[in-house]
């Protein structure tokens, strides 16, 4: 029997410079990973910050939610807005048995994220997300978060 562990893509939604640290960090670790973008610009925005597997989606058309190609393990939704933050919670907690994390700066409320299937909804006021992969404080120099 083969036993090989299958490699999961952590899925990360970056619309802020909280998020853009968090990829940047997955980039220095080394981690497989993949962006979710609702649009082609925010696609080459991703590009630009290194990124290598971008998965677009349209978040309008229910019936055009698909799948992406790359086996999914845990996702990170750092929220900018309300609506699109739950739309893309909506759409991939079919596509993972992982851990599903929104990341959140503002007062908006916890609940409609575990409602809809988060896992973890993590409040920080400070863009060094480090801790979020286990890492402890310092650990990672500043100078590359900027």
């Amino acid at each position: 029997m083969d036993e090989r562990k299958i490699q999961t893509y952590t899925l990360v939604s970056a619309p802020n410079v909280t998020g853009e640290n968090f990829i940047k960090l997955l980039n220095i670790y080394r981690r497989p990973f993949a962006a979710l973008v609702n649009n082609p610009a925010e696609g080459q925005r991703m590009k630009k910050l290194g990124v290598r597997h971008i998965v677009e989606v349209d978040t309008v058309h229910h019936e055009a939610w698909e799948v992406p190609g790359l086996p999914i393990g845990d996702v990170y939704l750092f929220e900018d807005s309300l609506p699109l933050c739950c739309r893309y919670l909506q759409m991939v907690r079919s596509w993972t048995t992982g851990t599903i994390f929104v990341v959140k700066t503002n007062a908006s409320p916890r609940l409609i994220y575990k409602a809809l299937g988060a896992d973890h909804v993590v409040h920080t006021n400070t863009r060094q997300v480090s801790f979020l992969l286990g890492a402890a404080p310092g650990q990672v120099l500043e100078e590359v978060l900027r």
